[in-house]
């Protein structure tokens, strides 16, 4: 998933403030106080860790600001000086609430947000039109963004009886129906070519669902997918319609992750476009060569928290970066400008640098060293070769 939204936070000037926290607000008498007091916490580390009053004030009229999403949920914040660069609600709780303070922020818990995101297309079709809800990138943090299309053939509704005005009513009827849907699928057709979202959802009415999907164009029609349950008209069972679309997400999810870590079993096990452990990731970030990061992540979060507990050196740039301090000075970098830092956060910070994107594999799915590895744009003669007995009992790695 590519990380392109994070990418102006690496070159700000200035010290950096990250705070990561569980925004769940359990009743309406106590959520506030609950939210209050896990901010107090961190607002106490943070002026340890040298954040400035003014930083400290903004983040805490932004962090208790309700969010007003219902749930469980987080909520992750980046502020410099008075002003809030991001915030973005996050759709889980972090696995831990985080204060960070550096010339960089912490990018994990964004990170893991933007590999959980979707970016999709519901529409909700009767007869009538339909109503266009935006999610993903394409609507504002935890909001939604929603268009509406009337077909404007109002002649809906059909009726028993019988005899040839009977029949040529329900033609018009018919006629009515058709020209709807062909009306709201001119508009998805023309919204999908413009946004590229990554799934069509479509939910409503049976026979105006049928009619859409035998309007649409080839590029919609890809990456259409039905959700059950769902309605334009009041009294829906939302509950029910919500969790079909969970299910329908986290399907989606599941098969875009499994897509790259196979392209990941795949490289390694020829010894060619892959590389695992955190050294031989270090190389390849610092030449750029990084076309996906992948993290293995357990239910725990145990893998994500060890890169965390880790350090790397690192310079003004990105892609200054090495596993001691010599790595970064024989790149040119002076040894007054590099210092150490949190291993995920530079790893993180190198891979957005150079417009990789980041993988979060469910546990099992890839053997990797430390948990961690990549996807190569390109390799030669001094890239790190693996090979990857790993996938039989031999768990041990050779370098070519």
């Amino acid at each position: 998933m590519k990380l392109d939204s994070l990418k102006p936070l690496i070159h700000h000037d200035g010290p950096l403030t990250t705070v990561c926290l569980d925004a769940t607000r359990g009743d309406e008498a106590g959520g506030d106080r609950e939210v209050r007091s896990r901010w107090n916490g961190m607002r106490r580390t943070l002026e340890h860790l040298g954040s400035p009053p003014q930083t400290l004030d903004a983040l805490q009229e932004a962090v208790l600001r309700p969010t007003h999403v219902p749930g469980p949920h987080g909520r992750y914040l980046v502020a410099s000086g008075d002003r809030i660069l991001f915030d973005r609600v996050l759709p889980q709780p972090p696995i831990r609430d985080e204060a960070f303070h550096d010339g960089v922020p912490s990018l994990a818990p964004a990170a893991m947000a933007a590999d959980d995101s979707v970016r999709y297309l519901l529409v909700e079709i009767n007869r009538l039109g339909a109503d266009l809800v935006w999610s993903g990138p394409e609507a504002d943090d935890a909001t939604t963004v929603v268009d509406h299309v009337e077909g404007g053939h109002d002649v809906v509704h059909k009726f028993g009886g019988g005899g040839w005005a009977h029949r040529r009513f329900q033609m018009r009827v018919q006629d009515s129906w058709e020209r709807n849907a062909d009306a709201v699928a001119a508009e998805v057709d023309k919204l999908v070519a413009e946004h590229r979202p990554e799934l069509l959802l479509v939910t409503g009415d049976v026979r105006a669902v049928a009619l859409l999907r035998e309007d649409l164009g080839q590029q919609a029609s890809e990456i259409l997918v039905e959700v059950p349950g769902g309605s334009r008209a009041d009294g829906v069972k939302e509950d029910a319609f919500a969790q079909n679309l969970h299910d329908v997400l986290e399907a989606f999810r599941a098969r875009r992750r499994e897509a790259v870590v196979a392209r990941l079993r795949e490289a390694l096990g020829r010894g060619d476009g892959g590389v695992t452990s955190l050294a031989d990731l270090v190389e390849v970030l610092r030449k750029g060569q990084v076309d996906e990061v992948v993290i293995v992540r357990d239910a725990a979060g145990a893998s994500v928290a060890r890169l965390s507990e880790r350090t790397l050196w690192v310079g003004p740039d990105p892609l200054h970066l090495g596993m001691r301090r010599e790595d970064v000075t024989d790149l040119g970098v002076p040894a007054a400008d590099v210092r150490e830092l949190r291993a995920d956060v530079a790893v993180l910070r190198a891979a957005i640098g150079q417009d990789a994107g980041l993988t979060y594999g469910e546990e099992g799915s890839v053997d990797l060293m430390d948990g961690i590895g990549a996807l190569l744009r390109w390799s030669d003669a001094a890239t790190p070769h693996e090979t990857a007995p790993a996938y039989t009992a031999d768990t041990h790695r050779r370098h070519h």
